[in-house]
């Protein structure tokens, strides 16, 4: 027993070291370090917009303020809004086109700093209820752009091989951060609904932090980037303010138009979960702020870094269409838990699929911020982010909407079976994993039949030779 307590100690000491920047190349470390940094302080503002956690703050504080349809309407639109804020990714690309990233990525984290301050003082009516709204969905296109143009900055500064290893420690700290967070609100707000008023503008103040930290990050090969950015030449490598660009792109590489429309499944079918889940933990099970938001937040992102290492591992050796291939089945097995607990009321099954979909979101994050860099070459890697986070933001604008329509509808002909809403989001989101299976079937055939393009994955690296 001992001898398993050492081994236990040691592997924790192991794992605790391994995010040190010591532990990282040195050509990796120095932005490594300040990475980390913010990725603890800056889930300070998350948290207050994390859509989960603000959809659940919502239905509860504003309870009574309101009708119950119009609150269900705003939480499926605050549940929307992670998603639906990508919407404008494609116009931070275009205004960062040949500008210094870090210092526009800093310029968008002071104004989401601000945003969330003033999400503290908002009255407890139903005009409150309306600038929270509009406050959150503001923060939230603000950190949409700081998503979209860090990638640009992930693809210079670290290795293909390295890339998710860094990635994954960062999501680690970032989501523990905001699941820590999150549950400490929770319990804030269970004693006592007026808590946000302090914790709100308290977090904004501690992510200034963040904000120093991110603005030591340095871009290697920064003059050579912006130089390539600037002497773009009009046309469709340069990005556009224009939504036609994300066609445009998407016609000019059909391998990653595929990829993308089996996102959209995958995706749409998942961002339908959200909100029926959030109305379903109020009026079928009566949980209340603490519970709502451990089992909509916390316990998902609780587990995210129990697996983000080992999706890391199958990223960093796989191309990403291969990855989705193999992941998207976690997501579709928390649904069909998730209905079958709404359909037999049994709460305890919530819990089991809050576990299965925080291993989900483990390579999720993983794949979502790197995933597009597979496809595109290095001057357009914001380009082509901003196609993909566009385009979820489309997904995030029907998704809740669907869901809760769907939801109200089955509600309307039988009271209760609402819950059978999660069985549709499970089969869409099948719907994605045949699609993916379907690329990797074809993929494999169009590197097996072609050694040109065999040596060209081969030489791309790992990502590319597992295909073979």
């Amino acid at each position: 027993m001992g001898s398993r307590v050492g081994r236990g100690v040691e592997a924790a000491r192991d794992a605790a070291v391994s995010f040190h920047p010591r532990s990282m190349p040195l050509f990796a470390a120095r932005n490594y370090q300040y990475e980390l940094l913010s990725s603890f302080y800056l889930p300070f503002l998350l948290a207050v917009v994390d859509s989960t956690i603000i959809s659940v703050v919502a239905k509860n504080a504003f309870a009574g303020t309101v009708s119950n349809a119009t609150l269900n309407f705003v939480v499926a639109i605050l549940t929307a809004s992670t998603a639906f804020a990508n919407i404008v990714s494609f116009v931070w690309v275009k205004f960062a086109h040949g500008r210094d990233k870090v210092r526009f990525i800093n310029g968008l984290q002071l104004g989401m700093i601000g945003l969330v301050a003033l999400i503290g003082v908002v009255p407890r009516n139903a005009g409150g209820l309306v600038m929270l709204t509009v406050l959150v969905l503001l923060a939230r296109f603000c950190w949409a752009g700081f998503v979209t143009l860090r990638t640009t900055v992930w693809r210079q500064n670290y290795t293909r091989e390295l890339r998710a290893h860094i990635t994954g420690k960062l999501a680690t700290i970032q989501v523990l951060s905001v699941a820590m967070l999150g549950f400490g609100l929770g319990m804030a707000m269970n004693n006592d609904d007026r808590a946000f008023r302090l914790f709100f503008p308290l977090g904004a103040l501690l992510a200034l932090t963040g904000v120093w930290a991110w603005s030591r990050v340095r871009v290697r090969n920064g003059p050579a980037l912006l130089e390539a950015e600037r002497n773009t030449p009009a046309g469709q490598d340069r990005p556009s303010i224009s939504p036609v660009s994300v066609v445009r792109l998407l016609r000019s590489d059909k391998r990653y138009a595929g990829y993308m429309g089996c996102m959209m499944l995958l995706g749409l079918g998942n961002l339908m979960v959200g909100p029926v889940l959030v109305i379903a933990l109020r009026d079928l099970f009566n949980f209340q702020y603490l519970g709502g938001i451990v089992i909509a937040n916390s316990l998902p992102l609780a587990m995210m870094p129990l697996s983000i290492p080992f999706w890391a591992r199958l990223l960093d050796k796989v191309h990403v269409i291969e990855f989705r291939a193999i992941h998207c089945w976690f997501f579709v097995a928390a649904s069909v838990i998730i209905t079958i607990a709404g359909v037999t009321r049994s709460p305890n099954l919530l819990y089991v699929s809050a576990v299965i979909q925080g291993l989900a979101f483990g390579g999720g994050v993983l794949a979502w911020n790197l995933g597009h860099l597979d496809f595109a070459p290095a001057h357009r890697a914001s380009e082509y982010m901003g196609v993909h986070v566009t385009l979820t933001g489309l997904r995030g604008l029907v998704a809740p909407f669907l869901a809760v329509g769907i939801w109200k509808g089955l509600e309307y002909l039988s009271p209760g079976a609402g819950a059978w809403t999660f069985a549709f989001c499970a089969g869409l989101s099948a719907l994605g994993g045949l699609g993916f299976l379907r690329l990797r079937a074809i993929r494999k055939r169009e590197l097996a039949a072609d050694p040109e393009k065999r040596a060209e994955a081969k030489a791309a690296g790992p990502a590319m030779e597992t295909s073979r």
